[in-house]
């Protein structure tokens, strides 16, 4: 199937590895131009390498505003236009929630909350003078079931499918569509301590109907659908790509 993405221009945060180092790579493997940010150099540069020059990298650090609420003018600069933006980078520090030091909350919520609306709002005022765009936030299934030792990223990913919603009514009338993603357990880095550890990877993929965690080309798909011009009629939702872990909690 074509999704139409040659050509269009698509902002994608926390591009550097896992599920955002995927999607860059796919989206430009569909003739989209793709600018991957990030805070890591040099996975910037493996990134870019793979993207047949139609991936350009920006370091990043989404707790910085300044640098996050530059970002579009960057891609608008070199592009001309801006067509989609996947709010992807994130951070999820665990802890006890009685020890954390109000700082994890402050640099949870700059990352997963304030980056993504910040980019949205940069990216909306450019959509709504082009005629349109879409916004795709990825969320977590722990925005959707509270997690223990994740409270501060359960509530930020909470947040952020509030937003996808809010934003979606707001924009309708715009031609600017807003959804999420809300992955459960992938094989990437940030799942290193559970992918290391036999028992813990035999205790979180015992939670998973499908029995087994997921590889990020499970998720690429729907993401590149999404900030595609097909899904024109898709708005406000969030989709959940987790092998039916919650659907049976």
């Amino acid at each position: 199937m074509d999704l139409r993405l040659r050509d269009t221009v698509v902002l994608v945060t926390g591009a550097s590895r896992g599920l955002g180092a995927a999607i860059a790579v796919e989206l430009a493997a569909e003739g989209a131009y793709v600018v991957a940010a990030a805070r890591s150099r040099d996975g910037l540069r493996e990134v870019e390498a793979k993207g047949d020059g139609r991936i350009s990298a920006v370091e990043a650090d989404m707790r910085d505003e300044a640098a996050v609420a530059g970002l579009v003018e960057k891609v608008v600069e070199r592009h001309g236009r801006i067509d989609g933006l996947i709010n992807n980078a994130g951070i999820a520090p665990a802890g006890k929630f009685v020890d954390q030091d109000p700082q994890v909350w402050k640099d949870t919520l700059a990352v997963n909350v304030i980056a993504p609306m910040l980019l949205a709002q940069a990216a909306g005022r450019h959509m709504i003078a082009q005629g349109g765009g879409r916004i795709v936030n990825i969320a977590s299934t722990t925005g959707l079931r509270g997690k223990p030792v994740l409270v501060g990223y359960s509530t930020s990913k909470g947040a952020v499918i509030r937003m996808t919603e809010a934003l979606a009514a707001e924009w309708a009338s715009k031609n600017i569509q807003v959804n999420a993603i809300a992955p459960g357990a992938f094989v990437t880095e940030a799942q290193k301590a559970v992918l290391e550890s036999p028992e813990l990877l035999r205790r979180r993929v015992a939670k998973i109907p499908a029995g087994r965690m997921a590889d990020p080309a499970e998720l690429v798909p729907l993401a590149c659908l999404l900030v595609s011009p097909l899904s024109s009629f898709t708005s406000g939702a969030t989709f959940v790509v987790d092998g039916g872990e919650v659907g049976k909690l």
